[in-house]
Parts: structure tokens; sequence; C-alpha cells
């Protein structure tokens, strides 16, 4: 596939996955009451954890697979087939736990655990596709689930149970993972499966998940925490904010995960390194202009869109969206970071991950869900200086490094 095609394949695939992401939660927000709204809220965003996870832990070293069409394929299957059996696991798990506690949200995450194996295969899949150069399966995958999801959702009555929403929402996934899975044996079929390859010491996903539970559990874990030990309806607030930035929330986890086979098709690091400060740019000002069109909004649209939950979604939207624009400067920061040197955002994610969670919690204590939702744009804005400081060290000791290197190469009379 030429690289224009498989660029512009790739971004539509990401805003579906978005366009999914949000209309799953605004029609949540529809459907439900406030308060199970907030129920919802919490049990999508522990499964936002397992999927980022299971992308950092099998997905993104997946990507970065270089070698032999075979050895690709090869480990393309035992991603799949590793992420399909520790889903099955972790899910029989949380059921089981579920099924002794009594009680509205175990019920839902009861149905996170029966539904898991099939969200979490069908996103691995799509690393598979990105990873064989075949982003267009992965799109029509994610555009069946699209349809497919919304259909059986707006088939729920109104004040339908949190649990009855998830269960729908996963088996509403089904047919895409079958889809996929009959399109990606296709392009792997008889390629060696050896998922225990994944559990050996020294596998790349170890240091990613590390990052990731700084870099992203930590904070929506966080919120939970606030919600657990305050107001539990600061966790609806704050993710009834966030929901409307949803589209830009997946594509901040997806450049980690799908951008480096893109920029990698470019040549030399200084442009991968423009590429992604240009990505940047564009994402911070779509961030900003967004933030723009919700405030504008008329109440009774916004009521339309989140229900009971709008007014305090709607006071968050300043604070969320200078959030968001920091978040998309610190994003692509970090993608240029892994082009150039993945072992150099670890440090950095730990760093200020935990400065952002405590910039979370001094913000709620000093000024409730506003202060909360400043402190986390607080955190990510000095996040994003960090990570582009580190990339101009990186850039500049590279050029320095290939300089004299260079004009040795200019004189061949020479000996060494």
């Amino acid at each position: 596939m030429r690289a224009r095609t498989a660029i512009v394949c790739s971004v539509a695939d990401q805003g579906v996955a978005a366009l999914t992401n949000i209309l799953v939660l605004v029609t949540a927000a529809r459907l439900s009451t406030l308060a199970e709204f907030a129920r919802f809220s919490a049990v999508y965003l522990v499964f936002t954890v397992l999927l980022g996870v299971s992308g950092a832990y099998t997905g993104q070293p997946l990507v970065l697979r270089r070698g032999g069409t075979e050895e690709v394929r090869g480990a393309c299957r035992s991603a799949v087939a590793f992420t399909l059996l520790a889903a099955a696991v972790l899910g029989a798990a949380l059921a089981g736990v579920c099924l002794l506690v009594r009680g509205a949200t175990a019920d839902a995450l009861m149905a996170l655990g029966f539904v898991l194996p099939v969200v979490l295969g069908q996103d691995t899949m799509r690393y598979a596709f990105s990873t064989l150069h075949l982003p267009h399966l992965a799109l029509a995958g994610d555009v069946l689930r699209l349809v497919c999801v919304l259909g059986a959702l707006a088939l729920q009555p109104h004040g339908a149970p949190a649990a009855r929403l998830v269960a729908v929402w996963g088996l509403a996934a089904l047919p895409a993972l079958i889809l996929s899975a009959a399109l990606l044996h296709r392009r792997v079929a008889g390629a060696t499966v050896r998922p225990g390859l994944l559990l050996r010491r020294g596998h790349l996903g170890r240091r990613f998940v590390v990052e990731f539970a700084v870099g992203n559990a930590t904070g929506q874990l966080s919120v939970l925490g606030l919600g657990a030990v305050g107001n539990p309806l600061v966790v609806g607030a704050l993710r009834g904010a966030t929901t409307l930035f949803g589209p830009l929330n997946v594509l901040f986890t997806s450049a980690t995960g799908f951008g480096p086979p893109l920029l990698g098709r470019l040549a030399g690091e200084r442009r991968r390194v423009r590429a992604a400060a240009l990505l940047a740019a564009v994402l911070a000002a779509g961030a900003a202009a967004w933030a723009t069109v919700l405030a504008l909004l008329p109440a009774p649209v916004g009521r339309r869109l989140l229900g009971d939950t709008w007014p305090t979604a709607a006071a968050l939207l300043p604070a969320t969206g200078s959030q968001y624009a920091a978040m998309a400067v610190g994003t692509c920061g970090l993608l240029a970071l892994r082009m150039l040197d993945p072992r150099t955002t670890l440090a950095i994610q730990v760093a200020f991950s935990l400065a952002s969670v405590a910039f979370l919690i001094g913000g709620y204590a000093l000024g409730g869900v506003q202060g909360a939702a400043w402190g986390l744009c607080l955190g990510s804005g000095c996040k994003a200086v960090a990570t582009w400081t580190r990339v101009a060290r990186l850039a500049n000791r590279s050029a320095a490094v290939r300089a004299p290197l260079s004009a040795g190469a200019a004189r061949p009379g020479e000996s060494s």
C-alpha cells in the first residue's frame, strides 16, 4: 500500500474509533440518570485502563517489530492469541469477584468481565493490521463496530441500568471481532503462534506498561479515588467533560500506538521530529477550536448531548480544553521520543504523571471539581514542556554525532 493511502486509512480508522468512543458515552448519558451515568462512567473508566494496559503490553511492541515477513506475521498471531487468553482469564476473575459483591456497580463490572475478550481482542487486531501495513482492514472492522454498537445501544430503554448497557456495548462488538479475525487469518495463516514469548523477561511491553501506568492510568484511577473518598459525582463530572473531547483522547492514545509505522516511512530523524511537531500544533489547535465550539453550545443542545450531566461538564470546559491542548503537545513529544530512543520516555512519564496526580488532588482540595480540572491541566502542561525539551536535546546530540562522521566520509583518502 502506498504511504499516502496508508496515512489516510490510518487517520480515518482513528477517527472512526474516536467517534465510536464519544458516541457510546453520549448515548449512555442520554439513556441514564445522573447516578447511573456516573456508575457507567466508572466502569468504562476501568475498561479504558485495561485497554491501555493491553495496548501497551502487546500492541505498542508489535508495531515496532522489524524483520522478515514470516517473523512479523507470527508476531501478529502471537499477540492476538495472547490477548484473547489473557482477557479471558482476567475477565473470568473479575466476574467471579463481582459475584461475591452485591450492588449495581458490581453487576456492571461483572458484565465488563464477560465481554472483555471481545473488546480487547478486536483492539489488538487493529495493531496487527497496522503492523502489517493494512490499515484499511482495521478501518473496515471499526466501521462495522460503530454501526453495531450504536444500533444496539439505541434500542435500549431510557433508565437502563449500567450493567445492561455495558453488556450490550461489549456484545455488539462481536461482529467486528469476527470480521477482523477472518481478515487477519487470510494474511497470517500458517505463521508460528508463540504467545508465551510475550511473557519472557525483556519483553518491551513491560516497560510500556509501566509508562502507561504512570502516564495515564494513575490519573484516571485518582479520579476514581476522589469519587470514592469524596463526592461520587466528581467522576461523572470529569468524565462528562472529557467525553466531549473523546475524539482527541482516542487520537492521543493512537499516536504512540499507531504513529511509529507511519513516521517510520519518513527518511531521517529530523523529518520525523518535524512531522511530530506539526502534528502537535494541529492537534493543539484542534483542541482549542473544539473547546470554543462546545463553550458556545446552547444549554438545550448540551443537555441533548449529556443529559443531566451537561451543567457540571460545561463548567469544566475551559480547564478541560486547555488540558487537551497541552496533552496534544506532550503526546506528540512522546511519539518523537519513541522514534528517537524509546527508553528515554519512562523517566518523564514517572516524574510528571505523579506530579499531575499531586496537582489533581491539590486542586480538588483547594477548589473542588474546578480545581481538580485545572490541576490536571497544569500537570499536562508541565509534561509537555519536559518532553519537548528532551526531544531537542536528543536531536541536537544526534546531529553532533553525525557531523564528524560526515566530514570524515567526505575525505575518503584518509585512513582511520
